[in-house]
């Protein structure tokens, strides 16, 4: 169901998103936000880790990796891709 707003954490592998919210504070948040995690970037979730932590995304043509703890305070609009 495409519209649907998720935690990036909860994304299946192949998913598209449209970043919607991040609830990240401080240091972090910055990092985050020249990384290309900014409200309205689109994301794609390329991989897992066997155990699901970190996951790795392709956000403005770079491969960045995040933590599950990471991950689920940045929330998406699922607009293609697999569900979760």
């Amino acid at each position: 169901m495409t519209g649907t707003t998720i935690p990036l954490s909860e994304a299946a592998k192949g998913s598209t998103l449209r970043i919607s919210d991040i609830e990240v504070q401080g240091v972090l948040r910055r990092r985050l936000l020249d990384l290309g995690f900014v409200v309205g970037n689109i994301v794609e979730v390329l991989r897992r880790s066997p155990l699901g932590d970190p996951i790795a995304f392709l956000v403005s043509n770079t491969t960045i990796a995040l933590r599950r703890e990471e991950s689920s305070l940045i929330f998406g609009e699922l607009i293609g891709g697999v569900e979760a």
